[in-house]
């Protein structure tokens, strides 16, 4: 018996009133809400009103959802519609299989429409997103650790994992034989365990390069891309679970190195400064002083309404304006010949109600 293993737990859902409570959903709640609130500190940061990032998440991680799974029907149809497969389990999402290449996808796609919604170009949400995506997606692999699955080949290290055979009968637990679980014979790549450290370290290592280089237009998001698949194709490579493969290969690996490539090249191919934003109608001038007469209960009330909603839209401006906008609250006019401004510094985003 190898002491040092790590071991798997032999539950996971429990019933609180009557209502089954999932380890994997828990997962993968609590890594949405790490990376959101991530999400919503760099927005701010970036001038965009206070917890626009739920905004974004009532478009984002529905679609996120529905597109991962719709990514694991496709790419694992077996399961759900060949011999022996039940359809119905297709909708069954707590049982896990959730394609990260169709989170990404459809979330971008909620993303695309929530950004619309706010006025704000989707390039600065994605930037802020960057180093909150990795860590939610490692909160989120250890629902497979609660669930016993996506384990890797068979090792004699002293971390190998221990996996417990789970009762179809009763999912969410494990077979019992005797009082006893019962675990398979041998000890396994902690798969979920790799993978959740890589994406930490990709959390880091996104966070303090786009700190040094403060990069713009979606580039913080491709550098993340570019991490992340770097780790996902060797680890895709030791796990053992059924999966479609093209000349032996698993499917997820070619995804992973297409999805590398795609992001080199718009990393390389896209330039500019990093992103910040204020209201369309930034005064660019000191406002007159109003009197008394002149300022209304219903324009204060209107005013304050305003606010708290946020602006309208959105534009793009430099670093050196909006900090200057930050202090003042007045937007200075854009120095000419200033290389530091975006390449479209006049640009705003419409809000859906406004195109």
């Amino acid at each position: 018996m190898n002491l040092a293993a790590i071991p798997s737990p032999t539950t996971s859902v429990w019933h609180v009133l009557g209502l089954p409570i999932r380890a994997y959903a828990l997962c993968i709640v609590l890594g949405i809400v790490a990376a959101l609130l991530i999400m919503e500190v760099r927005l701010r940061h970036r001038g965009v009103v206070p917890w626009a990032s739920l905004d974004v998440a009532v478009w984002a991680v529905p679609f996120g959802i529905v597109g991962a799974r719709i990514y694991h029907v496709l790419t694992s149809p077996q399961d759900y519609f060949g011999a022996g497969g039940s359809p119905i389990r297709a909708f069954y999402i707590w049982e896990g299989g959730l394609g990260v290449w169709g989170s990404v996808a459809g979330g971008a796609l909620g993303a695309w429409l929530a950004a619309r919604q706010l006025g704000l170009p989707l390039t600065v949400v994605a930037d802020a997103l960057a180093p909150g995506l990795p860590v939610g997606q490692a909160i989120g692999r250890f629902g497979n650790w609660f669930n016993n699955e996506l384990y890797g080949s068979v090792t004699t290290l002293p971390w190998g994992l221990r996996v417990h055979d789970m009762d179809r009968s009763n999912p969410g637990h494990a077979t019992v034989i005797d009082g006893k679980a019962v675990t398979l014979p041998d000890l396994y790549h902690p798969t979920f365990l790799y993978e959740a450290i890589w994406d930490v370290g990709t959390a880091v290592f996104v966070y303090l390069l786009d700190r040094r280089f403060k990069f713009g237009r979606g580039r913080a998001f491709a550098l993340y891309a570019m991490a992340y698949t770097a780790g996902r194709c060797w680890i895709e490579m030791l796990r053992v679970d059924e999966a479609n493969r093209f000349f032996g290969i698993r499917l997820n690996v070619f995804t992973s190195i297409l999805v590398f490539l795609g992001a080199l090249i718009y990393f390389l191919v896209v330039k500019g400064p990093r992103e910040y934003v204020v209201p369309i109608d930034a005064p660019e001038t000191e406002p007159e002083p109003a009197t008394a007469s002149d300022v209304s209960a219903v324009d204060v009330g209107g005013a304050k309404a305003q606010q708290a909603r946020g602006p309208k839209a959105y534009q793009v401006v430099g670093e050196e304006r909006f900090l200057a906008y930050q202090r003042t609250g007045i937007l200075p006019p854009q120095p000419e010949g200033n290389d530091a401004e975006p390449a479209e510094p006049a640009k705003s985003v419409q809000s859906a109600d406004e195109a």
